[in-house]
């Protein structure tokens, strides 16, 4: 299979127009609102619907915030002092340049529940559980979104995987990492009415000549954007010369998502003491995380590291060794109680205010 998704839902212009990224954002939040809401009323938590929709804002807005920073820090440092000519100028904010990170996502909504729990006076290690169980919804949102965009690609692959994808936005990547692979595409240039030795020519003047390098980075661009709109033709040319790799953002979506959240759904329906299910949850994402980076590329400008893991793989390990310790210490010193959401589970338990 070629991935042909386009990122666009529908385009205003070439260039413009709602993207299913954004979109499987604001479908995480909505998910979120209406999965909390129905928690802390069978919890009997004590808050109203409009106290959770603030919730979810300040939640929405460490997700955001987090998640762009988190990428910056963990994963290219160099955005933060970069500056560009074109909006929005501080490249921090340029989220299409390398995206977001979850792990500095999940360390924003930490944040996010202090903060809104001291304003509020809530126990805000009860509202890490809540966001705790609906965090995996968004995630497997998000995870959709990656593979819609042809981003986080997989591992190459065995020829013999039956579920394999060649990703044609990999070829973005081959001037700053396999340029002698550019040399491939004369065929595929072919298909867009650039001579096999016009691209030639500007593929071995890249690296001295801005006007090669323009054009090379507006063919290869172009190229996608075709398969992206339904060429079938230039699908066809490009996909020879793709690499087979997993489809490592739908393992994301299945583990991440779906099995992380329908554990800490099922861990949620008995009563336990604050900071049970959040513990739960660093502990279960990390597992989660740790494998699938077995099969995803790391990112091209870290690589591999240290015992051949990926930075990915050592933030989710730290998480891991977090999470245990949390949840000791929270067992420790939270002595209310959660109500589980089982039906009849609340009334065996005196009512009780978390606040």
């Amino acid at each position: 299979m070629v991935h042909d998704f386009s990122p666009f839902i529908f385009k205003i212009t070439d260039s413009f127009g709602p993207r299913w990224y954004g979109f499987s954002y604001m479908l995480g939040f909505v998910c979120a609102y209406f999965i909390v809401l129905w928690l802390v009323r069978r919890q009997q938590a004590g808050l109203t619907q409009e106290q959770v929709s603030d919730f979810i804002t300040y939640c929405a807005f460490g997700t955001m915030i987090g998640g762009r920073l988190g990428y910056c820090i963990f994963y290219d440092p160099e955005l933060l002092w970069s500056t560009s000519y074109s909006f929005p100028f501080w490249k921090a904010l340029a989220v299409n340049e390398g995206g977001m990170a979850s792990h500095g996502g999940i360390i924003g909504i930490v944040i996010a529940c202090w903060m809104y729990g001291r304003k509020y006076r809530v126990n805000w290690i009860y509202l890490l559980d809540v966001i705790s169980i609906v965090g995996p919804v968004g995630v497997f949102y998000g995870r959709l979104a990656n593979f819609v965009n042809g981003e986080l690609v997989g591992r190459i692959a065995p020829a013999d995987f039956p579920y394999g994808v060649k990703f044609p936005t990999d070829i973005l990547n081959w001037p700053g990492y396999e340029p002698d692979r550019l040399g491939t595409l004369v065929p595929v240039v072919e298909k867009i009415n650039v001579t096999g030795s016009q691209w030639l020519e500007w593929i071995g003047g890249f690296r001295t000549n801005q006007a090669s390098r323009d054009n090379v980075y507006t063919t290869l661009n172009k190229i996608v954007t075709e398969i992206q709109t339904g060429n079938s033709g230039l699908k066809e040319a490009i996909a020879p010369v793709l690499d087979y790799r997993y489809p490592s953002q739908l393992f994301a979506a299945v583990t991440e998502g779906i099995i992380t959240f329908s554990v800490l759904f099922f861990l949620a329906r008995k009563s336990r003491n604050p900071g049970f299910i959040a513990g739960s949850f660093i502990i279960c994402y990390a597992v989660m995380r740790t494998f699938n980076e077995m099969f995803r590329m790391p990112d091209l400008q870290i690589g591999f590291q240290l015992f051949g893991l990926t930075r990915g793989q050592w933030l989710s390990l730290i998480m891991l060794l977090v999470g245990i310790v949390m949840m000791i210490y929270w067992r420790n010193t939270q002595s209310q109680t959660v109500y589980g959401w089982l039906r009849g589970e609340n009334v065996k338990l005196r009512s009780r205010n978390l606040r």
